[in-house]
């Protein structure tokens, strides 16, 4: 069962009303179309797919830097051993060392540091090997990290441009609104502000015939009746949105 309608009273302004209600309702569209601008959309795409190759990046590059360590670990250590085998080489040409068993036992350690420092670069050289790859997997995120910004930064460009042009159109809207709403009485807009928080943004509504413009439900034939001989200024809501019905 529909509940009882108000009482209708008189209040002046309600044409004017619906001409405010034409303006808020234009500047939600546009305040809605600022929100969801598909430029917006392709930043946020664009800043989630830099952060997630970052990501990746400093992964990647973790393991990279893991192997390059050992890499120079290695090569630091085969040129020790160079240096070494190559002292011992001098010595053992020098002259200084005259005892046949001493000049063996040099020669076999310059062998021995050699077989070492041999045995170290060929570990260095598959560590180099591990490590190329990485590299070039490494420069791959890098070069699509630049081309992303690089879209990311035109993308932001053209949604400053379109915010701007949006702002302007909205800034003018709402002036129009501020002056559309100097015709109607102060409480009148209170009341219709209300309802218009309540109702999906719709406070005022024709009615045509006996259907709310607002919801596009039909009226009870009884307020229909009391607004039709009341006349101009009659005020009334409806019992389905809860708008003010302008006749």
């Amino acid at each position: 069962m529909r509940r009882a309608p108000r009482r209708v009273r008189r209040v002046t302004g309600l044409e004017s009303l619906l001409a405010v209600q034409e303006r808020d309702l234009t500047l939600d569209r546009l305040r809605h179309q600022r929100a969801t601008l598909a430029e917006r959309a392709r930043v946020a795409d664009a800043t989630a797919r830099l952060d997630a190759l970052a990501a990746v990046r400093t992964a990647q590059g973790a393991a990279r830097d893991e192997v390059a360590g050992r890499e120079q670990g290695l090569a630091d250590e085969a040129q020790r051993l160079g240096e070494q085998s190559h002292a011992a080489e001098q010595r053992l040409y020098s002259g200084e060392v005259s005892s046949p068993r001493e000049l063996q036992a040099l020669q076999a350690d310059v062998e021995q540091l050699r077989r070492r420092q041999r045995s170290v670069e060929d570990q260095q050289l598959g560590l180099m090997e591990q490590r190329e790859p990485l590299d070039v997997a490494l420069g791959a995120l890098d070069a699509e990290r630049v081309a992303l910004e690089a879209d990311l930064a035109q993308t932001q460009r053209d949604l400053d441009v379109k915010e701007r042009e949006l702002d302007d159109v909205i800034t003018a809207e709402q002036a129009a609104r501020d002056e559309a709403v100097t015709a109607v009485d102060g409480a009148l807009v209170a009341d219709y502000e209300r309802r218009r928080r309540h109702a999906h943004g719709v406070g005022a509504a024709r009615l045509v015939g006996f259907t709310c413009q607002g919801c596009h439900l039909s009226i009870p034939a009884a307020v229909v009746d009391r607004l039709r001989r009341e006349g101009d200024g009659a005020l009334a809501y409806c019992d389905n949105c809860g708008c003010i019905l302008v006749p």
